[in-house]
């Protein structure tokens, strides 16, 4: 097994119908209004006959109405949150509301509590510098500054203040077992994974997921960050405690096993991106015309805002990593391989 990933399950169950996956252990999957079109979320059975929830979907109607119909009047007692995006923290709020004990890493936690202060009719002047600093579009950065942006407070209901912090290395009981917590960054800042050594099964929320790579975006809000290598010192960390016996349950797409060599795919994809890219940048380029290096694909519409951010981040890796240089012109950074 050790040279493959193989899928225990071909197919997701029905959105808000949940499946067992080991004992104690309940597969939720909540649609998305995206191209990712869902969220895997988990429910774990607790001895005082309450449930542990990993992880949220959405605030909306819809995904309310999901997880009751998958909780089948069920209480929930702790709402525990991989990562501090809308898709995984939206409904923390609501089953907080309802007594349930939210547990996050810190860092997820203020972010999710800064970011559902952000409610912009248009985007933040910040905002517009930063995307003409990676060389958007003309047209699509004309049309984004007379509509409203995307707010985090769309998509996550009121949190409560209060919480309980997860921190790296720290043991958790969880559905009767005992779980090993690590903090790692790249997609999000301290995303939180739970290893369970004695079972061989692994809470991987979007820092482990098969088939695809999370989006590893830069934003004004940090402009020079590194996402790119705090994803792949974060791969190369968990390798460690890697097997290919582990049962991984993703936050997208299915549970897989081979977690050790989905683990080196996911570096060697950015190693490959970033050599692609490193050519490419014979000639000074800004970040929105390096997407057929990185993704060799076309981009469409819908997809233009996080390709635009995962491209300035992979150039801004190559300046960190001393393979580039950028120099502003006209308002953009110009990237050149050295």
């Amino acid at each position: 097994m050790s040279d493959r990933i193989d899928y225990p399950w071909a197919e997701a169950p029905e959105p808000g119908q949940p499946r067992a996956v080991a004992p104690g252990i309940e597969w939720v999957r909540l649609p998305l209004p995206m191209k990712l079109d869902h969220v895997n979320c988990w429910l774990l059975d607790e001895a005082d006959g309450s449930v542990t929830v990993i992880d949220t979907g959405f605030a909306s109607e819809l995904t309310r109405g999901l997880w009751t119909q998958a909780l089948r009047g069920r209480r929930v007692s702790r709402v525990i949150v991989t990562h501090h995006h809308p898709d995984h923290v939206g409904l923390a709020g609501w089953f907080q509301e309802q007594g349930a004990e939210l547990w996050m890493s810190r860092v997820a936690w203020l972010m999710a509590r800064m970011l559902h202060l952000d409610d912009q009719e248009r985007p933040a002047p910040e905002t517009v510098d930063f995307w003409r600093a990676c060389g958007m579009d003309a047209d699509i950065l004309a049309r984004r500054m007379d509509e409203r942006p995307v707010n985090f407070a769309d998509m996550l209901a009121p949190m409560p203040l209060g919480y309980r912090r997860l921190e790296e290395g720290a043991t958790i009981a969880m559905g009767g077992r005992d779980w090993t917590v690590r903090l790692d960054g790249g997609h999000a800042p301290d995303h939180a994974t739970f290893w369970c050594p004695h079972e061989d099964i692994v809470l991987g929320g979007d820092q482990l997921l098969p088939s695809i790579s999370p989006n590893l975006g830069l934003y004004a809000t940090e402009p020079d960050a590194d996402p790119v290598g705090d994803w792949i010192a974060a791969c190369e960390r968990l390798m460690a405690f890697a097997t290919p016996e582990q049962l991984v349950l993703p936050g997208h797409k299915l549970p897989y096993r081979g977690l050790p060599l989905r683990l080196r795919q996911l570096v060697d994809n950015h190693h490959g991106a970033l050599d692609r890219l490193e050519a490419h940048l014979a000639e000074p380029r800004a970040a929105g015309d390096c997407f057929a290096p990185l993704f060799k694909r076309q981009i469409g519409g819908g997809e233009y805002g996080l390709a635009l951010v995962e491209a300035a981040a992979h150039c801004r890796h190559l300046v960190h990593r001393g393979r580039a240089t950028r120099e502003r012109c006209n308002g953009a950074w110009l990237y050149r391989a050295l």
